[in-house]
């Protein structure tokens, strides 16, 4: 059950004035439905954990670092982006309601994060200066780029929620005096969150197990066909046999002959299909050439399918534990809510650190917290557009020159926001020969109107119903993009 209206102002009192004046050091984003901000306020350091957790929306401290993925997920890159190094200005809650507000001023001005804690629809935006959302914590097509406030209305228009209250001082433990009631928020929602998410997890593994199951079977009736009609070649080697030692006796022309069968103690005759069109010689290589196909058949097909029909049983095993409740994800898939790394201490954060990335293509995020894909070569560049793209994304490459393919992932039926655009199209320009003269044009249309061009080399398209934007590159915009990815280098930077 989430936290009622009164149970986060309760929490939100407690903690504000640990927040206020604090600055972002870190941001993490253990799970796709939580996001913690890492505050640094005189003498210690403080972690602020919200979560949409459908059914345990809540914010609280964190007494204990959670797991952080090695690849920040978009909206991660985003908040690091224009977050990292903000000061805490306000944390407020509408009254009567479960939406609370944080202010952060910025270089850019000040900027917020609206949790909505709301149950099931529950979810956290980054909120401009204008007061537009510009991304959402889980998706949300339909709020992107449109006023906050259109979403949900005004402070105070909705009618007050219960006055429900589970968390008080007495319910936590005498572990952390200064913060009670967070820590028995965190404490009540660690084990119910951990339980859920194995459940979640145990869910897309059966799907997943389900769906290779299928995939599997199909490939073992396929083998299984092939080995049928490559046992019908088992006895053509013994055809071949006998008509290499009775050449003679046949003539062009004839369907059949009948010989004696020396691969039979008792010599008994047997009748040999013939092909009246080919010579005698040409039958007897039909027939070694068919017997070496059943020959490779049982050497290469049989060990697959053996294979496979082991993994068959090992899946219809692990689905087996599934249905019986005995499965348990394995290392490094547990659920990582209740799992702890390390304590909060007061040490010194390096804003904006990341692990480096890894995988193919070079990876971005743009201002408006949409993922852009750039390939670094021709091989890239054809897996990019022809199997990573999904229909709906946006493609980009400089207009007439060489260059790499640029992807924008967008959600199905959004149109492509301007300045996403123009980070895309800063890239398409920086990853091109457009590179030393700084400025041209770049094409740009859905995915889905860039065919491969047959018979030419990798990473050639054709591209229909493309529209063109003529750019010139900034280098404000360009370090905003590095600071996304960490993956431009020094060369590629402009004065």
């Amino acid at each position: 059950m989430s936290l009622s209206a009164a149970e986060i102002g309760a929490v939100l009192s407690e903690i504000r004035p640990a927040l206020l004046g604090g600055w972002v050091q870190k941001i993490y984003q253990p799970t796709d439905t939580a996001i913690t901000l890492e505050v640094r306020v005189p003498g210690k350091t403080v972690a602020l954990h919200l979560s949409v957790f459908p059914g345990a929306t809540r914010l609280h401290l964190l007494s204990a670092h959670l797991p952080n993925p090695e690849r920040p997920p978009s909206f991660c890159q985003l908040l690091r982006a224009h977050l990292l190094g903000a000061r805490v200005e306000e944390l407020q809650q509408w009254q009567g309601d479960r939406i609370v507000e944080i202010r952060l001023q910025t270089k850019e001005g000040t900027r917020t994060l609206a949790a909505e804690l709301t149950g099931r629809s529950a979810n956290l935006f980054y909120v401009d200066a204008t007061g537009h959302v510009r991304a959402a914590l889980r998706p949300a097509p339909e709020r992107t780029g449109k006023p906050w406030l259109a979403g949900i209305g005004q402070p105070g228009t909705d009618p007050p929620q219960t006055t429900r209250q589970r968390f008080t001082p007495s319910s936590a433990s005498a572990d952390d005096p200064d913060y009670p009631v967070s820590q028995a928020i965190e404490q009540h929602y660690a084990q119910e969150e951990s339980e859920a998410q194995a459940r979640r997890l145990e869910q897309e593994r059966l799907q997943s197990l389900t769906r290779q199951l299928k995939r599997l079977t199909r490939r073992i009736l396929g083998m299984e066909e092939d080995l049928d009609k490559a046992r019908r070649y088992e006895s053509y080697g013994r055809y071949g046999e006998l008509l290499k030692a009775h050449l003679a006796q046949v003539q062009k022309g004839q369907d059949r002959v009948t010989v004696e069968d020396y691969f039979d103690p008792e010599l008994t005759p047997i009748t040999i299909p013939l092909d009246p069109a080919k010579t005698p010689t040409a039958n007897m290589h039909d027939y070694f050439q068919k017997h070496r196909k059943f020959l490779a058949a049982e050497t290469e097909i049989r060990p697959r399918l053996e294979a496979a029909e082991r993994e068959q049983t090992q899946l219809r095993e692990e689905i087996d534990r599934i249905r019986r409740g005995e499965w348990r994800p394995p290392a490094g898939k547990e659920p990582t809510t209740n799992r702890r790394r390390s304590q909060l201490g007061d040490r010194q954060g390096r804003p904006g650190h990341a692990p480096p990335r890894r995988g193919p293509f070079r990876r971005f995020t743009s201002v408006d917290g949409h993922p852009i894909y750039v390939g670094r070569n021709a091989q890239e560049n054809e897996e990019l557009t022809h199997r990573f793209a999904q229909g709906d994304d946006l493609w980009l490459h400089a207009r007439g020159v060489p260059g790499s393919h640029v992807v924008v992932r967008l959600p199905k039926g959004l149109e492509p926001p301007l300045e996403t655009l123009r980070d895309a199209a800063t890239l398409a320009i920086l990853y091109s020969d457009f590179k030393k003269s700084g400025k041209g044009d770049v094409i740009y249309t859905r995915k889905k109107w860039v065919k491969k061009a047959k018979g030419r080399a990798a990473g050639t398209v054709t591209v229909t119903q493309e529209r063109t934007i003529f750019l010139q590159l900034d280098k404000t915009r360009l370090d905003r993009l590095k600071n996304t990815a960490g993956l431009l280098h020094r060369d590629h930077e402009i004065n």
